[in-house]
């Protein structure tokens, strides 16, 4: 096994490293201010690591000390991935020291030319060294950013190195950093490499133990069997037909040894993964492309071609959450990357051009150009799993969590795309993609239509807190005290202004249809003019986010004509406050004015009926003297605006004349009913009040109709 590191441009300490900073300093010189030369510090060897370990393993708690675990189990398993080895083994010794072995080809033993010492040593002591750079040992692992075997024994304070090869299995240990061997709890630092015993030639592999110092790791931080586990068993997805064994040797841990293979690679994993019941089969997509990019060979930017692998499979479950995982060679990539940008851009693009086009359910939101699935709605119950692999990766940042080489993103994106088209055109099983396209369709109407209500519960939460209506002529106190009269347009706002009593009462004029809630979707009624100006005039919002406590008046009196249009319009106003403001009937905060529809004056006195009946009535009871009926001239109101303003007070504004009817729930009920029969009478559907009439004509035989 070659071990990832970073190549170093410090040099090598001729005597052994302690592993800690030891910077000179000089005083300052009387007349400087102590930035010479002297205060320039360099760190040598592993202390650039142990000064800032966050750069190179994340962090100082469980997750950075993790790290130290995974890189030794990537680098065992990209011996595997390179066709060298088949068996990992990670203990968890009692002594709470790691050991990963594996049955590679062994770390090499022999001198390196230039450090004059092991090449076994070499790796665990210097940055950027190991048998990923160049591309002979490897034509792809795990990464190239040396955080690896030198980053463990930085950070380790013992760190035991065996290598089977050669016919023995050859150790170094490392004692605070420092080369050597022990013998008992002695230690003597030594380049020299100890043979254990003699072996079968045939027989290699490499096996590293280490014991993490306590003191640059958090007193809480610690390496858990399950977080071991779950890597070490995708790992194996990864690398099909790779065994990973897992031993606890812990006090107390009842932790039972595991062995995990598989054979199907990522398929297995998306297999593994699929929560809940399938909907499709697992889609399997690969491809081979190649990309160009410059790099350094022999100090010069040359461009070299690279050859990557893409390996896919996917699948949509019942379910909504989304499971997608990133895979550069064996590395796991959980902040993904331009490989997962390139699969989620060819996924929506394949199913927006082929599986969602001229879908009937669409159609409607096509109108609204709200039609196209976004990364969300396509990715609802997806599990995939996304791999590719090539030489030299570049990441973004030290931890390899998120690969940032651009050209791997149009290669995925190609590969991917041109598979998933085939196979919503018939590659895939009809039944299958049909489910897909139904999934990823009321996904998009859900959202939309969630996002709709989301706007409409903000537009109606806003009514209130802006400003008001021009229309309103607002009263000066507002409270309980104070008053909202709604009026039929601006004929009747005129006489009312001029009449009210502008300290509690205000004015709200209608001047257009006011909408019929009790038909209407929440959109249409707040998208309504009149209704908008109700909501916001009262202040205290609407629907369920309506607070009778925020409402700027103590009751609303609605003051219609009295014939039929205005007893149509008072339907609807109250249908609205039915639905949508209905505290305010439940606490009797809404009253109906009642205008008289007659009036006259008869020896000085002022007579008014509200009906034809009434005034009838009036009439035969003023004339049981010798007065004759002709002789009595009544005035019918066409509407409030023939009133003028001393009429429309008396009748109407002044609170010591005026007659008033209290509105309750049941009244609400029942205007509900009348709208819906205004509009079936009256409305523009004339098919609808056909059938009515048809139906409910009793006086009307239906075969001498001709219709």
């Amino acid at each position: 096994m070659t071990v990832t590191d970073q190549t170093s441009t410090n040099k090598t300490a001729k005597k052994p490293s302690s592993g800690k900073a030891a910077p000179r300093r000089r005083a300052a010189k009387k007349n400087g201010n102590g930035y010479d030369a002297d205060a320039i510090q360099t760190l040598e060897g592993l202390e650039a690591v142990r000064k800032r370990p966050g750069m190179y393993i994340g962090g100082t708690g469980s997750a950075g000390l993790m790290h130290l675990v995974w890189e030794l189990i990537d680098n065992a398993v990209d011996e595997a991935s390179a066709g060298f080895a088949n068996k990992v083994e990670v203990t968890f010794h009692r002594d709470h020291s790691i050991e990963v072995a594996d049955n590679g080809r062994g770390i090499p033993i022999d001198k390196h030319t230039k450090r004059k010492v092991s090449a076994l040593e070499v790796v665990f002591t210097e940055l950027h060294a190991g048998g990923k750079f160049g591309g002979g040992a490897y034509g792809a692992s795990g990464g190239l950013h040396g955080v690896g075997a030198s980053v463990v024994n930085a950070l380790s304070n013992k760190l035991i190195a065996e290598v089977d090869r050669e016919g023995a299995t050859h150790r170094l240990c490392f004692n605070e950093r420092v080369a050597g061997q022990f013998n008992g709890s002695k230690f003597k630092a030594t380049h020299q490499l100890e043979m254990v015993k003699k072996i079968s030639k045939t027989k290699t592999g490499s096996r590293i133990r280490f014991w993490p110092d306590d003191e640059v790791f958090d007193p809480d931080a610690s390496i858990e069997w399950d977080d071991v586990r779950a890597r070490a068993l995708r790992a194996c997805f990864l690398v099909p037909g790779l065994k990973i064994k897992l031993i606890d040797k812990r006090p107390g841990c009842k932790n039972k040894p595991e062995e995990f293979v598989s054979r199907g690679g990522i398929a297995d994993l998306v297999d593994h993964l699929t929560p809940g019941e399938e909907l499709t089969s697992i889609i399997q997509i690969s491809g081979i492309e190649t990309f160009e990019e410059k790099v350094p060979v022999d100090g010069k930017m040359t461009m070299v071609e690279r050859e990557c692998t893409v390996d896919v499979a996917l699948r949509w479950a019942d379910g909504y959450d989304t499971i997608v995982q990133s895979f550069v060679n064996t590395i796991p990539t959980s902040e993904g990357g331009t490989h997962l940008v390139g699969f989620e851009k060819a996924l929506t693009r394949a199913v927006n051009d082929v599986l969602l086009k001229d879908t009937r359910k669409l159609a409607k939101l096509a109108k609204q150009d709200k039609h196209k699935a976004g990364k969300d709605d396509v990715q609802e119950g997806l599990v995939a799993a996304v791999k590719v692999t090539f030489p030299e990766p570049q990441f973004r940042g030290q931890t390899k969590q998120e690969l940032g080489t651009p050209a791997v993103q149009s290669i995925v994106y190609s590969i991917v795309k041109d598979s998933l088209v085939a196979w919503f055109n018939g590659e895939g099983k009809k039944t299958h993609v049909n489910r897909v396209r139904d999934k990823i369709t009321n996904a998009v109407i859900n959202r939309v239509t969630t996002r709709q209500q989301l706007d409409n519960k903000r537009k109606a939460a806003a009514m209130g807190s802006t400003g008001m209506p021009d229309k309103l002529a607002d009263c000066r106190r507002h409270g309980p005290e104070a008053e909202l009269i709604i009026v039929e347009g601006d004929s009747a706002a005129g006489p009312a202004k001029a009449g009210r009593n502008a300290e509690t009462m205000a004015i709200l004029p209608l001047r257009g249809k006011v909408v019929n809630a009790g038909k209407a979707t929440t959109k249409q009624v707040l998208d309504n003019t009149e209704a908008q100006a109700l909501f916001t005039a009262v202040g205290a919002g609407s629907g369920e986010a309506f607070n009778v406590d925020d409402a700027r008046y103590g009751r609303i009196v609605i003051l219609c004509d009295a014939d039929v249009d205005g007893s149509h319009i008072r339907c609807l106003l109250l249908t609205l406050i039915h639905k949508y403001m209905t505290p305010m009937l439940e606490l009797g905060m809404v009253y109906a004015a009642q205008p008289p529809l007659f009036t006259t004056k008869v020896s000085g006195q002022i007579h008014r009926a509200f009906s034809d009946e009434e005034r009838d009535a009036i009439t035969d009871e003023l004339c049981k003297g010798n007065r004759r009926p002709e002789s009595i001239k009544w005035q019918r109101f066409k509407g409030l605006g023939e009133m003028n303003v001393d009429e429309l007070a008396e009748c109407a504004l002044n609170p010591e004349s005026r007659i008033l009817r209290r509105l309750t729930m049941d009244d609400g009920k029942q205007a509900k009913e009348a709208a819906t029969m205004f509009d079936t009478l009256m409305g523009s559907d004339v098919a609808k009040r056909r059938d009515y009439l048809v139906k409910n004509s009793a006086l009307m035989d239906p075969d001498a109709l001709d219709i």
